[in-house]
C-alpha cells in the first residue's frame, strides 16, 4: 500500500497578523507549489531525509550559502513530531491503533521561509497521510488546531491556525479567531468563500529573503501579552479590515479589496518592524499601481493587478529585484 497526501502553499490576503491574536483573516490556497508526503507500509519505521535535512555539502561556503536561506532545519522533525502529535491526539481519544510499521518520505518545490507557509504544509500533508494509513477521521475544523500543535508544542515554533485553516480547507476562507471560541473549543469559525469571479491576483516571491518565520512575530508576541494598546488597537483594526475586505471580494469590487490590502499593510507597519529589502517588495509593486501587503511573515507578497499589461508591469518591475511573480491557482 502506497499513500500520497498533498498541502499546498498559502497567502494571506487580508487579516495578517492577527491569527494568533484572536483576529480575523481571510486567506487563499497556492495551487502552484505542493508538499507532498507519501508513506508505505514497511518491516520498519523509518523517515527518509529530503535534500533539505543532509548534512553533507560540497563546501563549506555551500553550507553557509544553504542555512543562510533556510536555517537549520529540514523537514525531518516537522514529521516527527507530527507523528508523536497525531498518536497522543488517538491516544487521547481513547482510539486504539493498528501496530503496523511503515515508513515516510516527503518532497516539496513550496519556495522556503519566505511566508508561504512550506512548513506547515509538510505537517498537513503527513496529517493526511496518517489519518488514510490508520484510518482515523479527525473533524475537519479541528484538524488545523492538531496540526499547529505540531509546531507550537512539539517545536516550540511561534504561530497561528491561518496557514493550517487554508492548507484544510483549501480554496478561499474567512476566518473568525474569535477568544471566546478559540478558549472554549480549540477552534474558530472558518467560512469557505466562493465569490462570483475571483479577483486578479498576484502573488510575488524572493528566496534570497528567506527568513525563519516565527522570528518577525516573537517581539509582538511580547507586547500583545503585556496589553500594549497599540498592539491591541491594531488587532482590532485588521478584523475590522477583513470584515471590509469579505464584503469587497463577494461584491466583486476590487478597487475597494486593493484599498483593504494596502491598509493592512499600514497597519502592519505601525506595529512591526519590517526589513527594507521585504518593504522595498511591496513599494516596487505599489510604483506600477498595484495594491500589495506580506503573504505572511515576509519574503513574499500579494496584491491585485488591473489587466494583462498592468500584470506584465508588474512582473518586470520585481524581476529587477530578484522576485519571481505568478497568478496563483485557487481552486482546482
Amino acid at each position: 500500500m502506497i499513500i500520497t497526501a498533498n498541502a499546498h502553499a498559502r497567502a494571506g490576503l487580508v487579516g495578517n497578523p492577527s491569527d494568533g491574536y484572536f483576529g480575523k483573516t481571510i486567506s487563499f490556497i497556492i495551487r502552484n507549489f505542493t508538499a507532498t508526503v507519501t508513506l508505505w507500509e514497511s518491516p520498519h519505521f523509518e523517515i527518509v531525509q529530503n535534500e533539505g535535512d543532509l548534512s553533507r555539502y560540497d563546501s563549506v561556503a555551500g553550507f553557509l550559502r544553504d542555512q543562510k536561506l533556510y536555517g537549520y532545519y529540514g523537514g525531518v522533525r516537522l514529521m516527527k513530531a507530527a507523528v508523536k502529535r497525531f498518536h497522543q491526539h488517538c491516544a487521547d481519544q481513547g482510539r486504539e491503533l493498528h501496530e503496523r510499521n511503515f515508513t515516510l518520505s516527503y518532497k516539496s518545490d513550496i519556495p522556503r521561509l519566505v511566508g508561504l507557509s512550506g512548513s506547515s504544509a509538510i505537517v498537513t500533508a503527513t496529517m493526511r497521510a496518517l489519518m488514510n494509513f490508520y484510518e482515523v477521521d479527525i473533524p475537519k475544523a479541528y484538524l488545523p488546531t492538531l496540526i499547529l500543535s505540531v509546531e507550537r508544542d512539539e517545536l516550540g515554533i511561534n504561530a497561528g491556525l491561518q496557514d493550517r485553516v487554508i492548507q484544510t480547507y483549501e480554496g478561499i476562507v474567512y476566518m473568525d479567531f474569535q477568544k471566546s471560541l478559540i478558549e472554549s473549543r480549540g477552534y474558530g469559525n472558518y467560512e469557505e468563500l466562493r465569490p462570483a469571479k475571483l479577483p486578479p491576483l498576484f502573488v510575488a516571491y524572493d528566496p534570497q529573503r528567506a527568513e525563519i518565520s516565527d522570528v518577525p512575530h516573537r517581539n509582538l508576541r511580547e507586547l500583545w501579552n503585556r496589553g500594549d494598546p497599540a498592539v491591541h488597537g491594531a488587532m482590532k483594526k485588521l478584523a475590522e479590515l477583513t470584515d471590509a475586505g469579505k464584503r469587497a471580494l463577494m461584491n466583486g469590487d476590487w478597487a475597494e479589496l486593493g484599498k483593504v490590502i494596502d491598509a493592512n499593510y499600514a497597519v502592519r507597519q505601525s506595529i512591526m518592524n519590517i526589513a527594507p529589502e521585504n518593504h522595498r517588495m511591496v513599494e516596487t509593486a505599489r510604483k506600477t499601481g498595484a495594491s500589495a501587503h506580506f503573504c505572511g511573515s515576509g519574503g513574499a507578497i500579494c496584491g491585485l493587478y488591473r489587466d494583462g499589461s498592468h500584470y506584465q508591469d508588474i512582473v518586470d518591475a520585481l524581476a529587477a529585484i530578484r522576485c519571481t511573480t505568478i497568478r496563483p491557482m485557487i481552486f482546482e
